[in-house]
């Protein structure tokens, strides 16, 4: 039951659905948004846990917040109220029914101002193989084409395999960021804070981004996604985990993936929101500061930022004929050595893009051992 499931519902208003649901010791727990097509109705925010992990359940949900139709956000019901007619009245809870399996989430629920819905929702893709026909290449034509390109319109992303677009967050299943921010945030400050010179004041925006990039840095699962300015570094990480080994055995068709993004377009079409916590989809570019990163300048890094569990989907979804957000360049596993090679003439190794020990040891590695 766990993961993000999309789609639309019916009843008393009709409308989007989104469910974020993660997995607790002995239950479920998570959070839908309802977004009304007819928007003379409040959107709203409901939270619930199950009773048990069973394909069948019901439950009462826990509480119910409205969503503010001139900012977007959760807001309490008493705060926004004066933006509908008089007589709209808010539910403060609903019993809901359902039931799951591997592939949809069925849903209904009355709520005790006697409104309906019901939805089959569809889970999240994001596990699929990359759907993105890509573009093949060696790295002769890749440093070409990129040549070519107007610097610093693209953000990079390279990848081991053709997998799509996901963060460190949503890959380990958990899709509800309430809870990340309610649970993990909070335990993560109090631990780090005894090993960073810096004390994040997280209730600064600069601040709290800059202290989520560092825990993306350094392996903690974020809802950032990182990205680079530099083609090259792209490069570096798309071949980083493939070993000489793996290289040598692979086949023609053995690639790894370098994503090309237009961010400077996106960042035009699409409002940008560095916030964790929104009803509907965002997608976001974030340029955060380097406290207590050092690896951030040298790696060129920029990060998107998202609720999504799916972001290839839905920048897909945002293309057109005549705008192309999005594109990918695949090139051969087997070249991983000679690639590594030229990007350390570069000054691209892991001694440069990590500071510190790790860095070093990992550089001198890859330089002393045929791995």
């Amino acid at each position: 039951m766990k993961g993000q499931w999309i789609g639309t519902y019916t009843g008393s208003t009709s409308g989007k659905i989104i469910v974020n649901i993660d997995e607790r010791q002995l239950n479920y727990q998570g959070v839908a948004y309802l977004l009304p097509g007819d928007k003379t109705f409040p959107g709203t925010v409901a939270y619930f846990s199950t009773p048990s992990k069973d394909a069948q359940f019901k439950f009462r949900t826990e509480f119910i917040q409205s969503i503010d139709p001139t900012s977007g956000f959760l807001a309490p019901w008493d705060k926004v109220k004066g933006n509908y007619p008089q007589i709209t009245g808010f539910s403060r809870y609903a019993d809901v029914t359902g039931s799951w399996d591997s592939l949809s989430l069925t849903l209904s629920w009355l709520s005790d101002l006697g409104a309906t819905g019901s939805c089959v929702l569809t889970r999240s893709e994001a596990g699929q193989p990359s759907a993105i026909s890509a573009q093949e290449s060696d790295w002769g034509a890749y440093k070409e084409y990129v040549a070519t390109l107007e610097p610093r319109r693209n953000l990079f992303r390279g990848q081991k395999e053709r997998w799509r677009l996901r963060t460190s967050f949503h890959r380990t299943g958990r899709t509800d960021l309430e809870r990340f921010l309610r649970e993990d945030i909070e335990v993560l400050r109090k631990h780090l804070s005894a090993r960073t010179k810096h004390i994040f004041n997280l209730e600064i925006g600069d601040e709290f981004g800059a202290f989520l990039n560092l825990l993306q840095h350094h392996g903690y699962p974020t809802p950032l996604l990182d990205w680079t300015y530099s083609p090259y570094v792209a490069a570096f990480f798309a071949y980083r985990e493939v070993s000489n080994v793996e290289a040598y055995n692979s086949k023609s068709n053995d690639k790894v993936r370098i994503y090309v993004f237009d961010h400077s377009q996106w960042r035009k079409d699409w409002n940008q929101v560095l916030l964790l916590i929104l009803p509907d989809f965002h997608l976001s570019i974030g340029e955060f500061l380097a406290i207590e990163n050092e690896r951030m300048v040298p790696q060129q890094a920029a990060s998107t930022v998202t609720n999504i569990d799916d972001i290839e989907s839905y920048i897909m979804s945002k293309q057109s004929v005549e705008k192309k957000y999005l594109g990918a360049i695949d090139l051969p596993k087997r070249d991983r050595k000679h690639v590594i090679r030229e990007l350390s003439y570069m000054g691209i190794t892991a001694g440069s893009l990590f500071p510190g020990l790790d860095g070093a040891c990992e550089e001198l590695r890859e330089r002393n051992f045929e791995l």
